[in-house]
């Protein structure tokens, strides 16, 4: 089933459930940029074992769990956010969500604990792919497109169910999906 919505900024791209691909197994990625030239984005879903100030030392007491964006570039540390209102920076995704900005007055704003869990989320890496590569693996099935969602799923802590939800929230048609074992075999 070819999805229907086009991937575009703000979307999310939620993966078929067998895909093979470990950086990609049944996960959850916002779009933070899709133009003809490629994309870029993070998997929602894949926490780390590690915390910010694992990754910050001038962030002793900053328990903020890091996720594994995607498999580009993992030694860099970005971010997504709707806190706009305080940090003052940051590129629109979407609506009320927005993509890094100044981390110096970040780093302040969590020191003062002005900063909460459900306002940003923090990825090593990221997800990207080049001209045409994404439109081909809509093509092969390997993606559904979701526009219509509310921002709290992005913040959410919930991370297991979030795969799950996401496929029943694409509508009727695709909520037998959700049931999918992982293994095919299994079945």
């Amino acid at each position: 089933m070819i999805s229907p919505i086009k991937p575009q900024n703000g979307s999310l791209l939620v993966s078929e459930p067998f895909m093979l691909d470990p950086n990609f197994k049944r996960s959850v990625v916002l779009l933070t940029e899709c133009a003809q030239s490629g994309a870029v984005g993070f998997v929602l879903n894949q926490r780390s074992n590690l915390i910010l100030s694992d990754l910050v030392s001038d962030l002793k007491w900053a328990n903020f769990p890091i996720f594994i964006g995607g498999p580009v570039e993992t030694d860099s540390l970005q971010f997504v956010h709707r806190c706009y209102d305080k940090i003052k920076s940051g590129l629109k995704i979407k609506d009320d969500m927005y993509w890094g900005g100044n981390f110096e007055a970040l780093k302040v704003l969590i020191d003062n604990n002005e900063i909460q869990h459900n306002e940003i989320k923090f990825f090593m890496g990221y997800s990207g792919w080049g001209a045409g590569q994404l439109e081909d693996e809509m093509k092969e099935n390997s993606w559904m497109a979701s526009d219509s969602f509310n921002s709290e799923v992005i913040f959410v802590e919930d991370e297991e169910n979030l795969w799950r939800e996401a496929v029943i929230g694409l509508g009727p048609k695709y909520a037998h999906i959700a049931n999918f074992p992982e293994d095919h075999r299994w079945n």
